[in-house]
């Protein structure tokens, strides 16, 4: 039975709004609500009924955010207790255990939002330890709770929270890190992942310290038929996880190139922990479209070129500039690229589609006067599921290409 204070608290929707409640995507926007009865309270679980009052599913309820309700259940008789984070997060592990993926990668994500039923929960393991995100408020509100859960299931050493993103901020939450349960990591632990070695700093490192959804496309980069005695670029370097996966396929030499010094020092360290420390090699502190300016100037070219940015559009508002900034990038990279060779070019700007991520390439790819081909669409892993019935979930895309 439902509890008393989630039956007289809802969120009614306006007629004619209910169809994505009924194709079960989680999210319910605040432009679709026509009215909110019951008083409920930040964060608190609310019925979500169509127009003629019928219950269509449980959610949490923000009115701070544009995105008012969040949808935890479409079964009315369910209840939100403890049991029922409980079998979100065994199904969720259990979808993990079923890859496996250990021992030769010790690190990957074991919760990924709303793709497993959980909205506004990331859990990534790394090692002996796990790494929260809570960007919502109603998980936000449970993660003391979420957090004693995943210990009894999973039994790490310690729970760190790293509630950073700047998405909080639409819920109307601060920045909030720190230890959570058990023990807190060093300030650098070592990871393995398909049998290579990485630093991690779980503290400072980019999302919850490393970029684990990359993992397939970085072994697909890394094959002998790609890397093989190819001189490579690798852009956003960041840690060089890239460039370890290229040097072990044969690659070389190889330019990192990154803004960030201390993120090169790491990438420099991550190639030593793999055996690939190299004097050939270079490590470039500088903006990426001014130095693939510069290398374009001074006619350099190479064989095998990475671009993996950060997040060009974070709103909607954003996506015609970011379509500019990768058509850019990829332009450049198409004229660095010698004949024959291969440019990974990807994008994890969720509001820039797998369609018109393709669009800009190929956009790129006529104004550089060049022909290239697709030799594979990337994407991320499969500890990333995407959830058909939201396709913002399809949030990293890429091509592996080849540049006549």
């Amino acid at each position: 039975m439902l509890n008393s204070r989630i039956m007289t608290t809802s969120l009614k929707l306006k007629p004619g709004r209910e169809k994505p409640v009924h194709n079960r995507h989680p999210w319910i926007f605040s432009g679709a609500i026509s009215k909110v009865t019951g008083a409920p309270q930040p964060g608190d679980v609310v019925a979500v009924v169509d127009g003629a009052g019928r219950f269509l599913a449980h959610a949490h309820y923000n009115p701070h955010s544009q995105i008012r309700g969040r949808i935890l259940s479409w079964d009315e008789s369910e209840t939100i207790d403890a049991a029922f984070w409980r079998g979100k997060l065994e199904r969720a592990i259990a979808g993990r255990a079923a890859l496996r993926l250990e021992p030769a990668t010790t690190a990957y994500r074991l919760v990924n939002a709303e793709a497993d039923g959980l909205p506004g929960l990331i859990v990534d393991k790394y090692g002996d330890f796990l790494v929260m995100q809570c960007l919502t408020l109603g998980i936000d509100r449970h993660k003391t709770m979420l957090a004693t859960l995943l210990a009894e299931l999973l039994h790490p050493r310690g729970i760190l929270e790293r509630s950073d993103a700047s998405v909080r901020q639409k819920e109307g939450l601060a920045a909030n890190s720190g230890l959570l349960w058990g023990e807190a990591p060093a300030a650098e632990i070592i990871i393995q992942e398909n049998g290579l070695h990485f630093a991690v700093n779980l503290y400072e490192g980019h999302k919850t310290g490393f970029y684990l959804d990359q993992r397939d496309n970085r072994a697909v980069v890394g094959q002998s038929g790609f890397a093989a005695g190819k001189e490579m670029l690798n852009v956003f370097a960041y840690t060089g996880a890239f460039a370890v996966y290229a040097a072990a396929g044969g690659a070389g030499p190889i330019v990192n190139l990154d803004t960030a010094a201390t993120a090169l020092s790491l990438a420099a360290r991550n190639m030593a922990l793999n055996g690939q420390e190299r004097p050939s090699d270079e490590y470039v502190t500088a903006d990426a479209f001014q130095q693939l300016r510069a290398y374009r100037d001074n006619g350099r070219t190479f064989d095998l070129i990475i671009l993996d940015p950060p997040k060009f559009a974070h709103s909607q508002r954003d996506v015609q500039q970011a379509a500019r900034g990768y058509k850019d990038l990829n332009w450049l990279a198409f004229r660095l690229a010698r004949p024959g060779g291969c440019v990974a070019t990807f994008s994890c700007s969720g509001l820039v589609t797998a369609e018109l991520f393709q669009k800009i390439v190929f956009a790129a790819a006529v104004d550089a006067r060049r022909d290239v081909q697709i030799l594979q669409f990337l994407s991320q892993g499969p500890d990333h599921p995407i959830l058909l019935s939201f396709p913002e979930s399809a949030y990293l895309k890429g091509f592996l290409c080849r540049v006549w």
